[in-house]
């Protein structure tokens, strides 16, 4: 199935270039909302074209098909150097009109070069701080949006776009009467107002505010990250999932100098633990040093951020600030 319809896109693309369908749907531009308005219908549906020839080819070397691996490969890379062509601009570091769910899309997908990736994400920020903090991208580019800024370590951008209702987005919904997810931010009674299509703030909870996360390489989550984000007025967050191997869970909280984290790791998995705190903080498990415990290993520090390796088992991590 998956062969079947990447070859049908192939006959609908131009040059490995997609113009159809309707965008970045119900995005905030100048107009009534409806069919994207900021950005080119052409970078969604490519986008997500590219994203579907990396997933084929991850899926067949999985399956030990390695000729369809890469052919699929192959293809990808032709419709990357396309799309780059097409729509990057290497002067401003913007992907077609400089939208955030163009940029967005462009670096989740990973179309964007290592080099530029940087500049793109800061153009992203840039363009929601200009904006007082306030999203543009629709039903499609928002959830593209609130995954580079996490996976950027820019969870603070994110509780910034989400944490006031003067603006469209979740909290104006609410303020105008919305008891359920609306199709549209500005909560518009003509179109629906029961609508699952922008609950992806629910993945940020999960992989932001709480941490929980696959690792690079995991597969069924054997490999685990747990990399809680403080941010705001936030003082606790608790969150678990069922994985394949058992339930992840993450649950902390922050009081004065104080940061707790309590996570349960699940048998046969092994899981890496950014803790917010930096080189000059003491580090218990309940209250015993961590560096008197065999089966916890202090990895370094990184980006104000403390790295511990774990096996299965539940741990309280205690931080504290030294004076």
């Amino acid at each position: 199935m998956m062969k079947r319809y990447l070859a049908y896109l192939g006959t609908k693309a131009n040059k490995h270039i997609l113009t159809q369908g309707l965008g970045d749907w119900y995005d905030l531009g100048p107009k009534h909302p409806g069919v994207s308005q900021l950005t080119p219908k052409s970078v969604t549906a490519t986008a997500i074209y590219y994203y579907d020839l990396d997933i084929a080819a991850k899926s067949a070397a999985l399956l030990g098909k390695a000729q369809d691996a890469a052919d699929y490969q192959k293809l990808a890379a032709v419709v990357r150097k396309a799309y780059n062509k097409e729509f990057f601009n290497n002067i401003t570091k913007q992907y077609a009109t400089g939208s955030q769910a163009a940029n967005a899309m462009s670096v989740y997908m990973g179309l964007v070069d290592k080099k530029d990736k940087p500049t793109v994400i800061n153009n992203i920020v840039k363009d929601l701080r200009d904006r007082g903090n306030s999203l543009t991208a629709g039903d499609i580019g928002f959830r593209y949006l609130l995954r580079v800024l996490d996976d950027a370590g820019r969870s603070d951008v994110i509780y910034d776009m989400n944490s006031h209702d003067d603006v469209p987005g979740y909290g104006y919904q609410l303020a105008h009467g919305a008891t359920s997810l609306t199709e549209s931010w500005a909560a518009l009674p003509s179109v629906s107002n029961n609508h699952f299509m922008l609950g992806h703030l629910m993945e940020w909870f999960y992989s932001g505010l709480a941490g929980i996360r696959a690792a690079e390489g995991s597969i069924a989550f054997n490999k685990i990250e747990i990399s809680p984000e403080v941010v705001g007025n936030v003082t606790w967050a608790s969150a678990n999932c069922q994985s394949p191997y058992g339930v992840i869970s993450s649950s902390w909280k922050t009081q004065d100098d104080e940061f707790t984290l309590n996570i349960t790791i699940p048998a046969n998995t092994t899981a890496r633990i950014y803790l917010p705190v930096g080189n000059n903080a003491v580090i218990t498990d309940g209250y015993r040093p961590i560096k008197n415990i065999k089966s916890i290993k202090l990895m370094g520090y990184h980006d104000g951020k403390a790295l511990i390796a774990v096996g299965s088992g539940s741990y309280t991590f205690i931080t504290k600030t030294k004076k």
